[in-house]
């Protein structure tokens, strides 16, 4: 897994992450969601990694990197926090620029580091996202059946109890689908009562702090100046949600937007590899 690939823990001004980073040429940030590690893209990394330099982090509060401290306004966990490591991650490595890729909970970082980072980020890829504000705001009786974990992980405490007391019964996942090393790092990971903490307070900063930040973007008129790429699965449920999902995207960005759905599950780093592949590649191409 991640053939040629250096791993490493990297210590920031913020945190300490945990890293597989390798290839060569203009850089790539890949982003894993919940309750992926870095690992989930060991697939796509090495296809990425024949053009690109390549980096994949453990998001804080997810796998070996730090879990914050705890705060009243989940502050450690928020979007804007994990975006300053992604800045800082991708500047220690060399690189002032970068383009950024995000997946489920990944996406609303990645978005957050285009939004606030402008100068750093010169394509933004999301895969399986919209903008939290946007989902919390559009939210109704069909998302809150379909994504009530939203709701059930702000909650204090039940959240954890829930989860540790069978995770992998919780989480669900198999080496057939991951791959045995993915997925031995992804057992790992679920089985660390902080790291299930630290992956619940994710949530816990989106409907806080990370809704009250896209509220002041919004109202401030900033939107994203960089190309964005939106790409969901057609076999999960974001686009019987939304409908339309870049349209739900439009207001939200001033640079060229494009998109599709692709035919796989919600995991599609893992179920639909080449095709991610070969759509990221294409679009950091033509930008």
């Amino acid at each position: 897994m991640f053939h040629g690939f250096r791993d490493e823990m990297i210590g920031l001004p913020e945190a300490t992450l945990r890293v597989r980073h390798g290839g060569s040429g203009p850089p790539v940030l890949l982003l894993h969601g919940h309750p992926r590690t870095h690992a989930t893209w060991h697939r796509v990394a090495p296809i990425l990694a024949d053009h690109h330099t390549v980096v994949c982090p453990d998001l804080r509060g997810f796998g070996r990197s730090t879990i914050p401290e705890d705060t009243r306004d989940h502050r450690g966990s928020s979007k804007r926090a994990k975006a300053r490591d992604c800045v800082s991650l991708m500047s220690r490595l060399g690189f002032e620029r970068f383009a950024v890729v995000g997946h489920d909970r990944g996406s609303y970082t990645a978005f957050r580091a285009a939004m606030d980072h402008p100068a750093a980020v010169s394509h933004l890829a999301i895969l399986d996202g919209v903008p939290i504000l946007e989902a919390l705001e559009r939210c109704d009786a069909r998302f809150a059946t379909a994504w009530w974990h939203w709701f059930f992980f702000a909650q204090p405490e039940k959240p954890e109890r829930a989860i540790t007391a069978d995770p992998l019964a919780w989480y669900g996942g198999s080496a057939e689908q991951m791959g045995d090393e993915a997925y031995a790092e992804y057992r790992a990971a679920i089985r660390d009562p902080r790291v299930i903490h630290g992956m619940i307070e994710d949530y816990r900063a989106g409907l806080s702090m990370d809704r009250h930040h896209d509220a002041e973007d919004r109202a401030a008129g900033r939107r994203l100046a960089c190309p964005a790429l939106v790409l969901w699965s057609l076999r999960d449920d974001l686009q019987d949600i939304y409908g339309d999902v870049l349209e739900v995207w439009k207001p939200w960005v001033a640079g060229a937007l494009s998109g599709k759905g692709l035919d796989c599950g919600h995991h599609m780093a893992e179920e639909a590899p080449d095709q991610l592949a070969a759509e990221i590649l294409a679009f950091l191409r033509s930008q």
